[in-house]
């Protein structure tokens, strides 16, 4: 008789739930929504959909490398399966004219977490969206505001200091170069997952002197020896010698059927 009349009770809560209600899926509460921005584009917004239509969103014109300290809040999402709505735009284009409509490119990606706890209460919860260059996403949940993993900034400032010329050889205006700057360090996530400052520092200087320098058998092998160990191949590619070096600026080598180079 009494589950019965639990059964009678819970029926209109089903019918107006529809399976939600007997889930035993995570259900996440009073979550705050943060963007970290890797991708060479500025994003514009994004949006999180559960499979139940629970949806949450952020975003707000945020420049390559950039997403601390901007909060949308509060939000409940359920499961571990979902899909995220994005949208960036290219600034060098809209540059080209102001005044015309920006033209916002559309992205989709789907994002599977498992069942994770939370701790904190609500606006306290902070789930980061990590955008990165080949158009993954991956969720975080943390506490606060910190998390970005890819500073295109410090990259920018190093290469300013000690390769202006290099990087910037028609003085055009910081923002463009730093732009720049983050087209080429998100190709080293691309091909090589790098990450860590270091090695974008190096990657995006030896980029500058020859796109292709990384056909070199020398970097080629320091490619292989430091993959997965950040800050590694930065280091490994800081000691190369000048002869190598100079072959990679004057694009004067090639790669021999036994892996040697020569002029």
């Amino acid at each position: 008789m009494k589950k019965k009349l639990l059964y009678v009770l819970l029926l209109p809560l089903a019918l107006l739930a529809g399976c939600d209600v007997f889930s035993s899926e995570p259900t996440y509460g009073g979550l705050s929504m943060s963007g970290f921005n890797y991708t060479p584009y500025n994003l514009s917004r994004f949006v999180v959909t559960d499979k139940y239509g629970n949806k949450a969103g952020g975003g707000g014109d945020l420049m390559p490398g950039s997403g601390e300290g901007r909060l949308s809040c509060c939000y409940t999402l359920k499961g571990t399966e979902f899909t995220v709505d994005w949208y960036v735009y290219d600034q060098d284009e809209f540059m080209k004219n102001p005044y015309a409509p920006i033209k916002k490119i559309h992205k989709v990606s789907h994002v599977r977490l498992p069942p994770t706890k939370l701790t904190g209460g609500a606006g306290e919860r902070v789930l980061g969206l990590h955008f990165y260059p080949d158009d993954h996403v991956e969720f975080e949940f943390r506490n606060d505001l910190r998390g970005t993993r890819i500073f295109y900034s410090d990259v920018r400032f190093w290469l300013s200091t000690h390769h202006g010329r290099l990087l910037n050889p028609n003085g055009e205006d910081g923002s463009v170069v730093f732009r720049r700057t983050a087209r080429l360090a998100a190709g080293a996530w691309v091909k090589y997952r790098l990450t860590d400052t270091e090695d974008l520092k190096q990657y995006v200087y030896f980029t500058l002197l020859n796109p292709k320098f990384d056909e070199h058998p020398a970097v080629g092998k320091i490619l292989a020896e430091t993959k997965g160990i950040p800050g590694a191949f930065g280091a490994a590619m800081e000691k190369l010698p000048a002869s190598v070096v100079d072959a990679v600026k004057r694009n004067k080598f090639e790669r021999e059927k036994n892996g040697a180079a020569h002029e």
